[in-house]
C-alpha cells in the first residue's frame, strides 16, 4: 500500500482535471440533433410512464434516457442534465481505463499514464460533453472488459457476474455492445490454460457463459416495449448485409478507412495514433498477450464497422479508443524504461499539450477548433447543429406571458423541432408542430391559428426557398452558423407569422 501513496496526489489531479475538462461551460457546443432526440424522449418517459419504452418506436435502446430523467429534478436546463450525465460516464471510464491497464499491465506507471491521457484526450473530451449514448456505452464496455477479465484470471463467479450486468447495461444503451460478446473471450490469454485441470477449463467456459446469460436476460427486459422489433428492423437502415459486404467487399470499407484515420488523426491526436500503432509492436514478445487482447478490444471493432456501415462518424469508434490509449501509455511506459527516457517525456508532451489546447478550443472558441470534416459539419456547420435555438426558446417564453404561442418548426425531429420541445416543455402554452423540411410557403396550419395565437416559424435558411417579406414574416432573429469550407453559412431563422392584411 505504501508504494502507491506516492499516486495519490497525481490521481487526485488527474480526476480533477478531467471533471473540469467535461463540465465547464457546458454550453459552449450547440444542441446536436441527436442530443434533442434523446432528451426529449427522456422528457417523454418522465411525464409518461406508459412511455418509458418510446425510444424503441426509433429503434433506440432506452437506458440512456432513463438515466437522465433522476438529473432532470436537480438541473433544470435539461441539455445540461444530459451532458452532465455523459461527464460523469466520462470519470467512470477514466478509472475503467486505468484499472483495465493494471489488470493487464500490472504497473501503476502505465495506469497512471493512460488515465491521465484519457483525462485530456479530445475524443474523450468532445463526445463526455455531450448529451449523447456514446460515452454511457464506452462506460460500461470498459468495466465488461475489467469484470471478465479479472473473472478469468481469478476464476471467480461474482466477477463473471459483475461483467454480465456490465454486458447487460451497455445492451441496453447502443447495440454496438454485441462487439463485446465475441471479444470477452480474448481475456483466456491472461489464464495459463496447460496448467488447468479438464474441470478447470469447464469453469472458465462456464464463467463465460455466465456473463452471456446475465447479459441477454437484461437485454430482454426490452420486450416489454411494444416496438422491440424496431431494434432488429433500423439496424439495416445502418449496416449493410453480408450479402451486400461480400459483393464489394472493399467498399464501403476503404472510404471508411481513411475516415477512420481522419477521426483519429485530429481526435487522438497524431502522436496518440502514432503510440497506439507504436504499443502493438514495441517490446517484441514482452506482455504480448495483454497487447493482443488490447488490439483485439481496439481494432477489431473499428475493421467491422468499417466494412459494413452505410455511414460512420467518429463516436462509433469511441468504445474502440481506451484500449488504443492503454497500447499508447504501454508504448511511453516501455520507452521511458528501456530505451530513452527523455524521448518517452517529449511523446507524453507531444500528446498532452496538444490535447490540452485543443480542449481549450472546445470550451470556449468552439468554432475554432480543429474537427474533422464530417464531425465539424454535423456539429457546427448544418442543420443539425442547435445554434441560436436556446435563444429562439427563451424569447418564445417570453411571447408566451402575453398569451398562447404556436411555433412552426422545419421538419419532425432532431433540431429544430425536439430542441424547440425540449427547451420549452414546462411552457403550458406553447405549442411545437412540424411544417416540413421544404419551406417555401407559410402552412395553413399556422396561418389558420393566427385568430387565437402568436405564431412563429423557426428554419434554417438551406430549407427555406421564399422571400419573406411576400409570405408575410417578420425577421425577428438570425443565428450564423460556422463557416463551411466553401465560405457558405447557414443560419437559423426565427420568424413571425403577421396576420394577411
Amino acid at each position: 500500500m505504501v508504494k502507491y501513496r506516492r499516486w495519490l496526489f497525481p490521481a487526485l489531479l488527474i480526476l480533477l482535471g478531467a471533471l473540469a475538462l467535461r463540465l465547464v461551460r457546458l454550453n459552449s457546443l450547440p444542441i446536436f440533433a441527436d442530443e434533442s432526440i434523446y432528451i426529449r424522449w427522456a422528457q417523454i418517459m418522465r411525464a409518461e410512464p406508459t412511455l418509458r419504452f418510446v425510444s424503441l418506436s426509433d429503434g433506440k435502446q432506452p437506458l440512456y434516457m432513463w438515466a437522465v430523467i433522476p438529473f432532470f429534478k436537480v438541473i433544470s436546463d435539461p441539455l445540461i442534465a444530459g451532458r452532465v450525465l455523459s461527464a460523469l460516464c466520462g470519470l467512470g471510464t477514466l478509472v475503467g481505463v486505468f484499472a483495465a491497464a493494471q489488470v493487464l499491465f500490472k504497473r501503476p506507471a502505465v495506469s497512471f499514464l493512460a488515465a491521465l491521457i484519457w483525462a485530456v484526450l479530445p475524443y474523450a473530451v468532445f463526445f463526455e460533453r455531450m448529451a449523447l449514448v456514446d460515452p454511457m456505452l464506452n462506460l460500461f464496455i470498459v468495466w465488461t472488459f475489467v469484470f471478465s477479465a479479472l473473472a478469468l484470471i481469478h476464476s471467480r463467479w461474482d466477477l463473471a457476474m459483475l461483467a454480465g450486468f456490465s454486458l447487460g447495461f451497455a445492451y441496453l444503451t447502443k447495440s454496438p455492445a454485441l462487439f463485446s460478446f465475441f471479444l470477452v473471450p480474448c481475456s483466456l490469454l491472461l489464464v495459463n490454460l496447460r496448467s488447468k485441470s479438464p474441470l478447470q477449463l469447464i469453469k472458465q467456459g462456464a464463467l463465460i457463459l455466465t456473463t452471456y446469460i446475465i447479459a441477454l436476460a437484461m437485454y430482454n427486459i426490452l420486450r416489454l416495449g411494444p416496438e422491440f422489433n424496431m431494434l432488429a428492423s433500423r439496424t439495416q437502415d445502418y449496416y449493410y448485409p453480408l450479402s451486400e459486404v461480400i459483393r464489394h467487399p472493399w467498399s464501403p470499407l476503404l472510404p471508411h478507412l481513411q475516415d477512420d484515420l481522419s477521426f483519429f488523426a485530429y481526435l487522438l491526436t497524431p502522436f496518440g495514433l502514432l503510440l497506439s500503432l507504436l504499443g502493438i509492436f514495441i517490446g517484441k514478445f514482452d506482455r504480448w498477450r495483454p497487447r493482443l487482447i488490447l488490439v483485439a478490444w481496439a481494432f477489431l471493432p473499428v475493421l467491422a464497422q468499417s466494412a459494413v456501415a452505410i455511414s460512420l462518424t467518429a463516436r462509433y469508434l469511441l468504445f474502440s479508443v481506451p484500449f488504443m490509449v492503454i497500447l499508447a501509455a504501454w508504448a511511453i511506459s516501455y520507452l521511458w524504461h528501456h530505451f530513452r527516457p527523455l524521448l518517452a517525456r517529449l511523446l507524453l508532451v507531444a500528446v498532452v499539450l496538444p490535447s490540452l489546447a485543443v480542449d481549450f478550443l472546445f470550451l470556449f472558441a468552439i468554432q475554432s477548433a480543429p474537427l474533422p470534416r464530417i464531425e465539424r459539419s454535423g456539429y457546427l456547420e448544418q442543420w443539425t447543429a442547435g445554434t441560436g435555438l436556446r435563444q429562439v426558446a427563451d424569447q418564445l417564453k417570453i411571447y408566451a406571458r402575453k398569451g398562447p404561442v404556436l411555433v412552426g418548426s422545419e421538419g419532425y425531429f432532431g433540431t429544430p423541432f425536439d430542441a424547440l420541445q425540449l427547451y420549452l416543455n414546462s411552457q403550458t402554452n406553447v405549442r411545437v408542430i412540424g411544417v416540413g423540411v421544404w419551406i417555401n410557403s407559410v402552412s395553413d396550419k399556422l396561418t389558420n391559428a393566427l385568430a387565437d395565437n402568436q405564431v412563429f416559424l423557426v428554419v434554417n435558411s438551406s430549407r427555406f426557398h421564399a422571400d419573406y417579406h411576400q409570405l408575410g414574416l417578420k425577421l425577428l432573429a438570425s443565428y450564423p452558423k460556422a463557416v463551411a469550407p466553401d465560405g457558405s453559412r447557414e443560419s437559423l431563422l426565427f420568424f413571425q407569422v403577421l396576420p394577411t392584411k
